[in-house]
């Protein structure tokens, strides 16, 4: 194991010798012989301690001198601690982020960071890698104004983001302004703009000047006298898209819409991550059921990469959760995977089939040796790393 060093500056004070660290922090909580001490003052050198050990030795100066933190690494420092908006992103956010959202550090920051100044965020990513349930963990986290559009599944744009028109006998024509309008004009809301690349062009022609950070409007024009609305102070937009040949539903998005946004891509979870989310999610299910799935999940994901692949879907995170959740509630995983993995696989082509792979896969994973000459999982996992 790499042991840990402490370098420290000898300096003498009313006749006592104390001890500072590269940031300058005297130490009371560190020991070192007075003997030592002089001696490294007598030949103008630092004093290198393991926190381990507790043992010192004596280092040339420069060592000392080339640890410390640089001026702008300090000014940074200090702006950060100074600064309530950048101690929250830096030093607090981490903390509020939920143990079932799998996100790197740096990821989780860069997103709370953009929330915060009022960044429009694209979260990318696999189908079913939390790209939505990341968006939703920053409302909680920010604890700001939510508000949801599925922009994929409306067949109205205008209706959906500008309002809609009336007639009623008494009253004439009359305008009812959409939620979507609300939603701008509320001071630091988060407004989830979900399947933004499964959404009408016509959406997306809507939001060219919402978006645009010089120009934050949007224009009424099914309204009698076509109000500008500005986009309220704080108010952030969080857009999740599916982008590649694989989504056949999705469109190919306007680069000038793209280009308004800042881009968050979600990772796909390893399998120590994913069996440690299922775990998470579904206590009850066994450590080995998890890993289990998770083996599944990720040998799809393999086999998909490889430069001959058997199947043409893989097992998404959103339904290894799902089997996770069956198996607690005490169904088996061939029975899980009856109802979950197989519908997601082509059965034609017999034994030859996507579906019949994946029976392969899974009976692995059941501890059944029924059907060898078809369903021998024997090498199906190495097969599919060889050809990754």
């Amino acid at each position: 194991m790499k042991k840990k060093f402490v370098y420290l500056e000898v300096e003498v004070k009313n006749g006592k010798y104390i001890l500072k660290d590269v940031t300058g922090k005297v130490r009371t909580d560190i020991y070192v012989r007075d003997i030592m001490c002089q001696h490294c003052i007598d030949n103008s050198q630092c004093i290198q301690y393991d926190i381990e050990t507790g043992r010192s030795m004596r280092k040339d100066m420069a060592l000392f001198n080339d640890m410390k933190p640089k001026e702008v690494e300090m000014e940074a420092s200090n702006k950060i601690e100074a600064d309530p908006v950048l101690n929250f992103i830096h030093n607090e956010s981490v903390d509020l982020r939920p143990k079932t959202l799998v996100m790197p550090d740096l990821k989780w920051k860069y997103l709370v960071r953009s929330a915060m100044r009022g960044k429009n965020i694209m979260m990318t990513g696999a189908a079913g890698c939390g790209k939505t349930m990341a968006a939703k963990r920053l409302v909680e986290a920010l604890e700001r104004p939510e508000f949801y559009f599925n922009l994929g599944a409306t067949q109205d744009p205008r209706g959906t983001l500008i309002g809609n028109t009336h007639f009623k006998k008494e009253e004439g024509t009359t305008f009812a302004e959409s939620m979507f309008v609300k939603a701008i004009q509320t001071k630091d809301a988060i407004i989830l703009l979900d399947e933004i690349s499964r959404a009408h062009p016509e959406a997306w022609n809507i939001l060219m000047t919402v978006l645009d950070q010089g120009q934050r409007y949007l224009r009424l024009d099914e309204h009698q006298d076509s109000p500008t609305i500005e986009v309220a102070e704080g108010v952030t937009f969080v857009a999740t898209a599916n982008i590649g040949n694989e989504y056949t539903a999705t469109r190919a998005m306007d680069r000038a819409l793209v280009d308004r946004f800042i881009i968050v891509e979600m990772d796909t979870l390893n399998k120590e991550q994913e069996s440690g989310l299922l775990k998470d999610l579904h206590p009850g299910v066994t450590q080995e059921q998890a890993d289990n799935i998770a083996e599944i999940a990720s040998m799809t994901r393999k086999e998909i990469k490889s430069d001959a692949p058997r199947i043409t879907n893989s097992i998404s995170t959103r339904i290894s959760v799902e089997i996770a959740g069956l198996l607690e509630d005490g169904f088996e995983l061939a029975e899980a995977a009856e109802v979950c993995i197989y519908p997601f696989f082509d059965e034609d082509g017999g034994v030859d089939s996507e579906r019949t792979y994946m029976k392969q896969v899974v009976q692995k994973y059941c501890g059944s040796t029924e059907g060898e000459d078809i369903f021998n999982a024997e090498g199906v996992e190495e097969e599919a790393e060889m050809n990754s």
